[in-house]
């Protein structure tokens, strides 16, 4: 094991967030204390007995993000410590040595977040993992699928109980227009049988629209035939849970596939953003616009498409210098990421070129947002080394309004930057600009 901690994934992931340890061991407090702090950034107030805990409380106590508590205290030998807690609207998760079968009963009773047991060398590395996953689930969007009402309010139960953002349906049609309308669900986790079709058909349609990698699917049946979770695996799922489960199984599985999604997801941004300007990179606007298209258009929603370009960039770069290139770039971006929303694409294509794709927007409004990005980059120079450079740009725009290629959407706006260019530069050049010129 690494026992660096700046090498840890989880390193300093939730800085400044409030973690109450209430602990009577000196040698456990002592080294979680330390390993929640260092490795995880947390603040960490240590309680030894229950009178400190009540102290705690008397006053303006701090918001607790969740507490760390033993079960048995000199002074409160008999969960008392684990009730005050609850009482003050505090979520635990128990670390304790004396454990048992009623134990674990009495505690999920109460609506605990987990436990670990101090069985083994190993513990206090199992807490500190069982802490960044439940704080990390709180920024983790899971979509619940069950056509039988009992069921899926079990499930959301609990999901809920283990602080992950929850969007529950009933049917695989729901779940599919979910995933479409919400943005970023983490993961599915639906009953395979279904009122209106299979979880292997829900599956199908998610793997279709999204992707391997955009969103994980978990599979729940009450069959016993252990094909049903070959089958589900082989098509595409990322796990499978067999109905009764245990609530320690269920949660396990789920903390599981949203870890893994976590790291994923967190790969996939490094690799989709472009290294000069930070911002997404051709790779990921190809990956992404496709995608966005096809639910648009699925929606009967608007939606266009830009290429912006940089005037004059190659006699800049001859006249400058490269460095000041990249700073104009840099700059260029900055301020296109200042102004577009996170509901449009924004990437930069290669070279001085940029690609927008606009989320509900026709031509006439895409249009306007164009323009007003063009003003504003004329109307404000750009420092490089002291000296105030005035910078304009060229848009071509097409709209998307028919299914075809991603590539024609792209060489239709392709067509209209050649335009812009050849009439003048510092202008938007679309549809609108084509018939407005040829009625002259």
């Amino acid at each position: 094991m690494d026992s660096n901690p700046q090498r840890g994934p989880a390193f300093l992931r939730h800085t400044g967030q409030k973690v109450l340890l209430v602990e009577d061991s000196r040698m456990f407090s002592t080294a979680l204390k330390y390993r929640l702090e260092k490795e995880l950034g947390l603040d960490v107030t240590h309680c030894s007995s229950m009178a400190a805990v009540r102290t705690i409380f008397q006053g303006d106590a701090p918001e607790f993000a969740l507490a760390v508590l033993d079960l048995n205290l000199p002074d409160a030998p008999n969960c008392e410590a684990l009730d005050y807690v609850i009482s003050k609207g505090i979520a635990p998760l128990v670390f304790t040595g004396s454990f048992s079968d009623a134990t674990r009963d009495q505690i999920l009773a109460k609506n605990v977040l987990d436990y670990v047991v101090k069985d083994n060398p190993a513990a206090i590395q199992q807490l500190v993992l069982a802490v960044d996953r439940i704080l990390t689930s709180g920024k983790t969007q899971v979509l619940v699928v069950d056509s039988d009402p009992e069921s899926l309010e079990k499930q959301v139960s609990l999901i809920a109980k283990q602080r992950f953002q929850i969007i529950a349906v009933d049917t695989g049609a729901a779940a599919l227009e979910a995933l479409d309308s919400h943005g970023g669900i983490d993961m599915v986790v639906c009953d395979i049988a279904l009122s209106d079709m299979s979880g292997f058909d829900l599956l199908s349609e998610i793997r279709k629209r999204h992707g391997d990698d955009a969103v994980r699917v978990v599979g729940l049946a009450q069959s016993e035939d252990r094909m049903v979770a070959a089958r589900f695996l082989r098509a595409g799922g990322d796990e499978y849970i067999q109905k009764p489960f245990l609530i320690e199984e269920f949660n396990s599985r789920i903390f599981h596939v949203a870890a893994i999604q976590k790291r994923v997801q967190t790969l996939h941004r490094i690799a989709a953003r472009d290294y000069l300007t930070d911002i997404y990179n051709r790779r990921y606007f190809f990956e992404a616009g496709p995608r966005l298209v096809e639910q648009a258009l699925r929606r009967g929603e608007l939606m266009s498409i830009a290429i912006l370009d940089i005037d004059h960039f190659k006699r800049l770069n001859d006249t400058y210098g490269h460095e000041v290139g990249d700073v104009v770039l840099k700059a260029i971006a900055r301020r296109l990421k200042h102004r577009v929303s996170d509901r449009h694409l924004l990437a930069r294509l290669g070279g001085e070129e940029f690609g927008l794709i606009f989320n509900g927007l026709g031509l006439d409004e895409a249009l306007d947002y164009c323009e007003r990005l063009r003003e504003e980059i004329a109307a404000q120079p750009i420092d490089a080394d002291g000296e105030p450079l005035t910078i304009t740009v060229s848009v071509g725009l097409a709209v998307i309004s028919d299914r075809e290629t991603f590539d024609n959407y792209l060489n239709a706006a392709d067509q209209f930057l050649y335009m812009a260019k050849h009439a003048g530069r510092n202008r938007v050049f679309s549809e609108l600009s084509l018939m407005k010129a040829l009625a002259s």
